[in-house]
């Protein structure tokens, strides 16, 4: 759930060529990678063309068309720190869950009772020309379909 919006000027372009329009954001109370999202209600106020391919965003302008884009690197250095930040959260909720369990450890070589085969199941040599001897449990009451 939003906390808010908040109504702020975005200014694209440079000093001889820009577009200044005032953008509504919903304000989230967790933790992202991104400062904004700039997504259809942005495209719609500056009447943008975003093309994902080339990543660039066409935007008509006073002086012409402003382009803005970025760089393949910078698209990948942002997908890394998002897997960072991902991966830092579901750490630290996988932690938190860790934290909450009083009980110990179990102890692996305290028996905490036997082996006891499923009714209905026999033993059947693994290899029958093997001198070691391996059993297996196998049904019995399977049915023939």
């Amino acid at each position: 759930m939003p906390l808010g919006q908040i109504d702020l000027p975005i200014t694209f372009g440079d000093p001889f060529n820009y577009r200044i329009e005032t953008l509504t954001f919903e304000v989230v109370g967790f933790l992202r990678t991104f400062h904004a999202i700039l997504g259809h209600p942005c495209y719609m106020k500056f009447i943008a063309v975003p093309n994902y391919t080339c990543l660039k965003l066409k935007i008509p302008g006073p002086n012409g068309v402003i382009t803005i884009g970025t760089s393949f690197q910078h698209a990948y250095e942002c997908k890394v720190e998002c897997y960072g930040h991902a991966t830092t959260i579901i750490a630290s909720g996988e932690l938190a869950a860790i934290k909450e369990v009083t009980e110990e450890a179990p102890d692996t070589k305290k028996s905490t009772g036997s082996f006891k085969p499923a009714e209905g199941s026999k033993e059947v040599l693994i290899d029958p020309n093997s001198p070691d001897g391996k059993m297996v449990h196998i049904g019995t009451m399977i049915s023939s379909k």
